[in-house]
Formats: C-alpha cells, sequence, structure tokens
C-alpha cells in the first residue's frame, strides 16, 4: 500500500488564521456538542468545568481541531431559533477561547451570522456547514468574506426530515459527488479555495445507502479537496450490530480505519485517544 493510494496526489494545507495545516497527515476533529439533545453526548456538556476538561482531554489526547457545535443535527431534532444557538456558543467559545488561546477551532453551524459572529468575536477557525450553503443562502458570501476554511457536508433535506425515507434518483454516490463538485465550483467563483468535503454519513442516506458509500469512498477523491468522515457512535453501527450509540466505540475504530483506507484526511470523532491510535497504526502500514 502507498500514500498515493489514500491520499491527495497534491500536498495540500488549509490556512487557518495564517497556521497552514498539512491534510496529507490524516488529522483528527474532536467533538464538543452543548446542546440538551446530541444523540450521544447531549446534555453532557452543561457546565464551564465539564466542557473545559472535555476540550482538555481532547487536546492532550492529540485532537487537532475541536468541533463545537450548539445546534443538533441528529435525525428529528428540535429546530431551534439563531438568538438560542448563539447564546448557547457564544457562552462556550468565550470559555474555550480564553482558557485555550491557541486551540484550532470549529463551529458547527449552518447560518452565515452564527458563522461572522463566531470568527469575529472568537477568532474561530474554521466554519462546519451541514448544509453547505443550503440552509442560508448567505453563507457562501459569508464565508468568501471571512476567508476562513469551510467544510461542505452532503445532506438530503434537513435534520428534521431527512431520514423520512431518503431516495436517490440514480447513482447515490455520484449524485453526492455532483452537489459536492457543484459546490466547490460556486465557492470558487467567490475566492473560496480552502474548501474540505464531507460525504454526510447519516444524514438522509439508510443503513445500506451509508456502507455502500463507505465501500465507494475513494471515488470521492474525484472532487481533489481534503475530506472529513464523521461516522463516530453513529446508527449506521449499532443499528447494524443491534447494539447502542454507547456500545459502538469498536465499530467507530473499525469504519474510521476502512476511512482511512479510502483516504479520508480527517476523523470527526467523540473518541480522540482511540481515532489517533488508528491513525498511528494505519501510518505505520504505509511506510513498513
Amino acid at each position: 500500500m502507498s500514500a498515493s493510494n489514500n491520499y491527495l496526489n497534491k500536498p495540500t494545507t488549509i490556512n487557518c488564521n495564517g497556521q497552514l495545516i498539512d491534510m496529507t497527515q490524516p488529522r483528527v476533529m474532536g467533538i464538543l456538542n452543548v446542546t440538551p439533545d446530541s444523540f450521544y453526548d447531549g446534555g453532557k456538556y452543561n457546565n464551564g468545568t465539564v466542557i473545559l476538561s472535555k476540550v482538555q482531554q481532547m487536546l492532550s489526547e492529540g485532537a487537532d481541531i475541536i468541533d463545537i457545535g450548539a445546534y443538533s443535527s441528529r435525525p428529528g431534532a428540535q429546530h431551534i431559533t439563531m438568538e438560542e444557538e448563539w447564546e448557547r456558543l457564544a457562552e462556550v467559545l468565550e470559555l474555550v477561547r480564553k482558557d485555550k488561546p491557541d486551540a484550532l477551532l470549529s463551529v458547527d453551524t449552518f447560518r452565515a451570522e452564527i458563522a461572522k459572529r463566531a470568527v469575529r468575536e472568537f477568532e474561530v477557525d474554521i466554519i462546519n456547514d451541514i448544509s453547505a450553503g443550503e440552509m442560508d443562502e448567505n453563507m457562501f458570501a459569508t464565508i468568501a468574506e471571512l476567508n476562513v476554511p469551510y467544510i461542505i457536508m452532503h445532506m438530503k433535506g434537513t435534520p428534521q426530515n431527512m431520514q423520512q425515507n431518503p431516495v436517490y434518483k440514480n447513482d447515490m454516490v455520484f449524485e453526492i459527488i455532483d452537489f459536492l463538485a457543484d459546490k466547490k465550483r460556486q465557492l470558487s467563483l467567490m475566492g473560496v479555495h480552502d474548501v474540505i468535503i464531507d460525504p454526510g454519513f447519516g444524514f438522509g442516506k439508510t443503513l445500506e445507502h451509508n456502507y455502500t458509500l463507505m465501500n465507494r469512498l475513494n471515488e470521492m477523491k474525484l472532487l481533489e479537496l481534503p475530506m472529513l468522515v464523521g461516522i463516530s457512535r453513529k446508527s449506521m453501527i449499532y443499528k447494524l450490530l443491534g447494539t447502542t450509540a454507547e456500545e459502538a466505540l469498536t465499530g467507530t475504530t473499525a469504519l474510521n480505519m476502512m476511512a482511512l483506507e479510502r483516504g479520508a484526511n480527517i476523523l470527526r470523532v467523540h473518541d480522540v485517544k482511540e481515532a489517533k491510535e488508528c491513525i498511528r497504526i494505519f501510518s505505520k502500514v504505509l511506510v513498513v
């Protein structure tokens, strides 16, 4: 196995506030959900001490990026207002930025105004948008103005309806590639080039869709962009195994290894230590 079979053909970096992050080496994005209803960790991080302890744990275990979300995107999640999302988010960003001023922070939001305030008020480094601009027509222009790396994810519908019998007209993987390619083109015309793709496991996809997507994940290389994969403790694991999200760590690690083999550059996870170990083993196999 050679590195050329797994990573982008050319060395690729993303520019985070002047810091160049090499995407040819797999990275780990640690998840911090400050929501009461996220599918795995909803309600866990509801006070400053617990939040800072979790951030410190993830960083000490090797997280390259901390992704903070204040809007639950689990299937059927309750829709909240922008004001409520910002109220949750601002308090946490202030806390984390003060305690960890050098940490690379990503904000998980589909709202342009949230993205703008997060970057301008708290120097957030990356915006992670589950809708790739589909849920806020101002998002692309905002990203171009902010000049920060932008993660675009494929999703059919919204978190409220995405799992209600998702259907693809033709080839699902090609449809995802076409969607992301069109977004890449639009962003490029606006001067946005630090773009990361996310194929959107679990977002408008059945169990079979998810495993087909994993099997053919290497086809995403056609887009010639760094790729984030987020399958941590998702229902595609525990529904297949007949277990729960709490019991899905082994399955997560197995799928993370498959994702790395198929070209993933960033693993978005709840369990940083295990993801880093997975990457270390994967990287060792490439060089022996």
